[in-house]
């Protein structure tokens, strides 16, 4: 069952270390997901790269989660998503294929959940978000059953697209939590290739689309926003904001939600509903002197490196750069963390800056994509020498096809 793999995913961390073991690296990193992998791959790219770097991850397999949305779709193959977290790992650092589970930065050093204590001369923080289940009440029992189903993990998403696939009419719920989240873009995503899917099957007649989002509004970038409420009007989608979803119950296929400024809860049945869970900092991050008040690694929004601890750096989701938490933001982030790293080990000063870049492909449909980019003061910040605020063929041909070759084969290379 879904259910008990999250279950299982999450107890691992609470298993208590069985003895110590004392090692040290030169870099340490945490995570190894998209951002540690990326810079790791840079740091010891070349022959004549000698840093000794490590990572620590305990996962056994690396997920490329942007395409996510694509297989909820019913448009790309699940198993394309996944590989060995071994098979991704450079072949010049060393994996500690472990979990952190507390910091000592005054000491330059953490501990992990099998009990070694690592020792380290700089120290790379990338080890993503947290995915908050239990936050929604039932949800978790109720995940993958009776018209429930999320992107949101490698178990679940295939049930997004069987219950589009197989939905015949009544109502359809897509919801967004009101905290920050994967790709901000995702969750409204699939509610519109599922509108496309219920038109080409004949059932969108006899349906009532809704997207209720904890936000106030469908995208914080105006110019890319006028395109999306086109695109809502078009689609005929009830769009409901500052709407979180607070509990389910599976017996009678309701969804519970609350107004996030007055509190008034407000019940809607449902026959399917895609739920984008709430996500945060993981806790051993959120517990640790690190964090900042709300959880986050407390950086430098344009050097990457900790406002507090001048030999650690954090970057992607798990930091708290003001910017959207994608896969193409740590592309950008990656070459300023590794630069100004090597300037800190070198004992020179941090010139490389990072601007805030981030990209959000929105899918609007089937062969249909806006190309969102954009910085921190939510400027446009295009690759094109087009009016990317348009929906076009060639930017879902972007995102299917050439943006997970970059992202395999140049990203995880350091080669991009």
């Amino acid at each position: 069952m879904i259910s008990d793999v999250i279950a299982e995913t999450e107890n691992q961390a609470q298993v208590q270390p069985p003895s110590e073991k004392v090692v040290h690296h030169q870099v340490v990193i945490v995570g190894g997901g998209s951002a540690g992998i990326t810079v790791a791959a840079k740091l010891t790219k070349g022959w004549l790269s000698d840093y000794d770097v490590a990572i620590i991850d305990p996962s056994e397999n690396h997920y490329y989660q942007p395409a996510w949305t694509l297989v909820g779709g019913g448009t790309f193959r699940k198993e394309s998503t996944r590989r060995t977290e071994a098979s991704v790992i450079p072949p010049k650092a060393k994996w500690i294929k472990d979990a952190v589970v507390s910091f000592e930065p005054e000491r330059n050093r953490l501990k992990t959940r099998d009990g070694q204590t690592i020792e380290y001369d700089f120290l790379v923080v990338s080890a993503g978000i947290g995915i908050k289940w239990d936050a929604i009440s039932g949800l978790k029992d109720a995940l993958g059953k009776e018209g429930v189903c999320s992107n949101y993990s490698f178990e679940s998403v295939g049930s997004t697209w069987e219950n589009i696939r197989d939905f015949k009419g009544g109502t359809a719920i897509f919801t967004q939590p009101e905290t920050g989240i994967k790709c901000g873009g995702a969750p409204q995503k699939i509610c519109y290739l599922a509108d496309d899917y219920f038109r080409k099957s004949g059932v969108r007649d006899k349906t009532q689309i809704i997207f209720a989002s904890g936000s106030s509004t469908i995208f914080a970038v105006e110019k890319y926003r006028k395109t999306l409420e086109k695109v809502i009007d078009r689609k005929n989608i009830d769009t409901r904001f500052n709407q979180k979803l607070v509990a389910i119950s599976a017996e009678t296929k309701e969804a519970i939600f609350q107004h996030t400024e007055t509190g008034e809860e407000t019940t809607i049945a449902y026959d399917m509903i895609h739920v984008t869970p709430p996500m945060g900092p993981p806790a051993f991050i959120a517990q640790s002197p690190l964090a900042d008040e709300k959880g986050w690694v407390d950086v430098d929004k344009y050097s990457l490196q900790h406002v507090r601890y001048p030999n650690v750096f954090a970057l992607g989701d798990s930091s708290n750069l003001p910017t959207s938490k994608t896969a193409a933001a740590i592309r950008k982030q990656a070459p300023v963390a590794v630069r100004n790293l090597k300037a800190a080990i070198a004992g020179k000063p941090l010139t490389a800056k990072y601007d805030g870049y981030t990209s959000c492909p929105l899918v609007t449909g089937y062969g249909k994509l806006v190309l969102a980019e954009f910085d921190y003061d939510k400027h446009p910040h295009e690759t094109f020498p087009f009016d990317q605020s348009k929906e076009r063929w060639s930017m879902w041909v972007l995102k299917k096809y050439f943006l997970p070759l970059l992202y395999w084969k140049g990203m995880l290379k350091g080669r991009a």
